[in-house]
């Protein structure tokens, strides 16, 4: 072993893999909330038939064509978000409150005093349709036999006999390497330069820390924000009242960024220790290090949506509206490193860090950067509205969104792998809706809602069943469970003025997954450590506007 001391932190704006995102990572840019006014909020979302609201310019276009009049509105929400992560060994609790505007529209209805074709409308609204803002932490008091050091021994096995010369740099990377073009995953050079992992004897294949004996702890911690914006511009009308439709372009701006650690701390690992000045040999020792990462995905992109009302009685109406995928202009930015200190159990050996960590070179601690298109699932959506007396509106919609998710390159070359592991990992999303109104008074209105959305994630991925690939250095993954709206509201009429309220309580359960399961000839050889994550938000939605 010839392994070059380089610092007791080793970071760069290290390159990602031949993709700079992963399916996992698509799936998390691609969420939807339930968001809009405070009327469509309470009533769960389900407009898809019932339209005449500014957040369906968003949901289903057809829904401006039932505007009589012009409105412009404005929603405000005030939001507490409760994060629970919890392991066998320790539960913790965040707590994070944003405010945030909800949505901002017009409508200018154009009444063309025709029987045939009485209204044409159009629309612009502003909506932001996703927040990632979360933080999840925890530990694991046993590792039980597993290391995030042998996930990436085994990761880079898997690329085929890696000479150990190619996995080495001086510490200060500048955005360029021999080696940048090869099949060597760059958590794989950090790991090794770190002495996460070790070449063993014939110098082209890797082995981790944990061994026979070996045992310690892990931690982990990951802060993500950021959001999706969506501004709308719609065009429908009607045909005798009984048609509605529209057509809608959305413009979209998404920012994202995480930040995170995962570390461990090791007792009778096996570390890298050299004695007397000689070459590192493998030997039995302490070994604590943290791997850190940062990562930056901003980009802009658009969609289009078509939809259609049909009102065959004045009592009932069908909808259905049909979004294209989203597709994305993206820049990545991101930075990974790792904090390392090895103390052999036998004092003959040296301690395995620089006497002086900061007199260590230190490496490019710019950001490095990768430009790609992203392409987010397609959604359709039915619904159904009925009047019952003159006071009560019932509504019912069925969305199914696809899992159609993929990345490529600037010239437009599909990252085939990525589009494979979506396939494996992922599935269509179903998502229920139910909303009611009670007309009190012809200004009181009390509303409610409920939604119930399946989990994404196919049971054989959630359950360790496959490996799952990350890009670039960060080996960590989420997946999300069924999520679940309630929701009530009331909204009041003063002449052409309106205010509407709403109290939204969001309920999701997910899965945070440390690093993937190894497996070897589909046999589970090392499990993934992972952690329960509940998140609770509790909304209060405000909307005022303007009818006229």
């Amino acid at each position: 072993m010839n392994k070059l001391i380089i610092a007791a932190t080793i970071g760069a704006g290290l390159p990602l893999l031949a993709s700079a995102q992963a399916a996992v990572d698509l799936a998390n840019l691609s969420q939807l909330d339930l968001s809009g006014t405070a009327r469509y909020m309470s009533m769960g979302g389900a407009f898809t038939a019932l339209g005449g609201d500014l957040s369906t310019l968003n949901n289903n276009p057809a829904g401006i064509g039932v505007y009589r009049s012009s409105e412009v509105g404005l929603t405000l929400s005030l939001m507490n978000r409760n994060t629970e992560t919890s392991t066998a060994d320790v539960t913790d609790k965040h707590n994070k409150t944003l405010f945030r505007a909800n949505n901002f529209g017009y409508v200018g209805s154009f009444n063309l005093y025709n029987n045939t074709t009485p209204f044409i409308n159009f629309g612009a609204s502003y909506s932001r349709v996703a927040s990632f803002d979360r933080i999840m932490s925890g530990g694991w008091g046993n590792m039980n036999g597993s290391s995030l050091s042998n996930y990436i021994a085994a990761m880079t096995n898997s690329e085929g006999d890696i000479p150990y010369r190619d996995m080495q740099f001086d510490g200060r990377y500048d955005g360029y390497n021999p080696y940048l073009d090869s099949n060597i995953p760059w958590l794989s050079i950090l790991a090794y330069n770190g002495y996460v992992i070790n070449d063993n004897a014939d110098g082209v294949t890797y082995s981790g820390l944990m061994g026979q004996g070996t045992y310690g702890t892990g931690e982990f911690k990951t802060r993500e924000k950021g959001h999706v914006d969506e501004y709308n511009i719609t065009f429908g009308g009607n045909v005798m009242n009984v048609f509605y439709y529209g057509i809608g372009v959305g413009i979209t701006d998404l920012d994202y960024k995480q930040y995170s650690y995962y570390q461990e701390n090791l007792s009778d690992a096996y570390i890298a220790a050299s004695k007397n000045g000689a070459d590192y040999e493998i030997v039995n020792g302490r070994a604590d290090y943290r791997l850190s990462n940062f990562l930056h995905s901003s980009g802009s992109g658009f969609n289009l949506k078509f939809g259609v009302i049909f009102k065959p009685v004045n009592q009932f109406r069908i909808g259905l509206s049909v979004h294209t995928p989203t597709w994305y202009n993206m820049t990545d930015t991101y930075y990974g490193g790792i904090d390392y200190k090895y103390t052999p159990n036998d004092p003959a050996y040296s301690i395995n860090q620089p006497e002086n960590p900061s007199d260590a070179p230190i490496t490019n601690d710019g950001t490095s950067w990768h430009d790609y298109h992203m392409r987010t699932p397609w959604r359709m959506s039915v619904g159904m509205a009925g009047v019952i007396g003159n006071n009560v509106i019932v509504s019912a919609d069925y969305e199914y969104r696809g899992n159609n998710m993929s990345v490529s390159d600037v010239d437009g070359n599909e990252y085939k792998d990525v589009s494979s592991d979506v396939k494996t990992y992922y599935k269509g999303v179903h998502t229920l809706r139910l909303g009611a109104e009670f007309r009190v008074t012809p200004q009181l209105s009390l509303r409610a809602g409920y939604v119930y959305q399946t989990s994404p994630v196919k049971t054989e991925a959630a359950n360790d069943g496959v490996m799952i690939w990350t890009a670039g250095t960060i080996p960590s993954y989420t997946f999300n469970k069924e999520t679940q709206y309630v929701s009530v509201g009331a909204g009041y009429k003063f002449k052409r003025f309106y205010v509407d309220f709403a109290y939204v309580n969001r309920q999701r359960k997910s899965t945070f997954h440390a690093y993937t399961p190894i497996l070897v000839d589909q046999a589970l050889d090392q499990a993934s450590p992972s952690a329960s994550v509940s998140a609770r938000d509790n909304e209060f939605v405000l909307s005022v506007g303007y009818k006229f």
